[in-house]
């Protein structure tokens, strides 16, 4: 082939190509990049089951330990108390406070995976969105066995089985309000360590609240301070469907909380996607 016929083909082609015009991939809908980005990460989970089993042993294991520990006490100085019901939230709340696809979204920054996504048309958003999609549904599926060994040991639910569904779904929100900030972390920098370590800012949340006693024992300094905390509200709005049923100011409260909590977490965490594909 001479160059003369190369020059011509190439003429051809370039008008073709203006004519035709750029083969672009057509962007999909929303809700499409969002469920496939969460059927992804949700079929990571049982390749990855050492992120979910060691939560759900420490929620069991701290609910029984507690349990044998402060019933005889509590219920012998306060009348018609139930430790039982009591402890439950807090069990619900430390099993799945923490608990994200957030360490994964780190493996796909390191090994390239993520910036391969964002050359395709899939919406930046719902790159996060989906992990949290897999994150609110694996934290519903953690609650399951506390509350199955829960009514084993004889729980009632006053809100009946809508107030269980309530239940989980509040412990669900309060996982995704927190995920926000491993999320932030993860793009932030990028490191396992750092998202692993993310859960250690959840624990002087816990201890300074209602997680033990009721808020009324608590006194002094440590009581003006889980007045302030947001996730003894959420434990109080939890406790209440429990053990009163439908107590719609509870309910407020934890769900104010909730959203307190997850505005300033998903804020971080939207300036760090920012950030993050900007550099990609």
């Amino acid at each position: 082939m001479t160059a003369l016929d190369l020059n011509v083909g190439a003429e051809i082609g370039a008008r073709i190509g203006t004519e035709i015009g750029t083969v672009r991939a057509k962007p999909a809908p929303a809700p499409r990049d969002v469920v496939s980005i969460a059927g992804r990460a949700l079929r990571g989970v049982p390749r990855e089951l050492e992120t979910v089993i060691p939560p759900i042993f420490i929620a069991l294991f701290f609910f029984v330990v507690n349990i044998g520990t402060l019933q005889s006490i509590t219920e012998r100085h306060i009348k018609g108390f139930d430790i039982k019901a009591f402890m439950l939230p807090t069990a619900i709340l430390i099993g799945v406070t923490g608990v994200s696809r957030a360490g994964s979204l780190v493996l796909d920054i390191q090994d390239g995976y993520f910036d391969r996504l964002l050359l395709t048309p899939v919406r930046r958003l719902a790159i996060l969105m989906g992990h949290m999609v897999a994150d609110v549904a694996v934290a519903c599926l953690l609650t399951v066995p506390i509350l199955l060994l829960a009514l084993a040991l004889g729980v009632g639910i006053e809100s009946g089985p809508i107030g269980v569904v309530a239940f989980i779904a509040m412990a669900g929100l309060w996982s995704l309000a927190f995920a926000g900030f491993g999320y932030a972390i993860a793009l932030k920098t990028g490191n396992p360590a750092a998202v692993n370590s993310s859960f250690l800012l959840f624990f002087p949340f816990l201890f300074m609240t209602s997680s033990y006693v009721p808020r009324g024992q608590l006194t002094g300094w440590l009581n003006g301070i889980a007045a302030w905390n947001p996730v003894t509200y959420v434990l109080e709005g939890q406790r209440s469907l429990v053990t009163h049923g439908w107590q719609w100011a509870d309910l407020g409260k934890a769900l104010l909380a909730i959203s307190v909590v997850g505005l300033l977490s998903m804020s971080l965490c939207l300036a760090a996607l920012r950030g993050r594909t900007r550099r990609g």
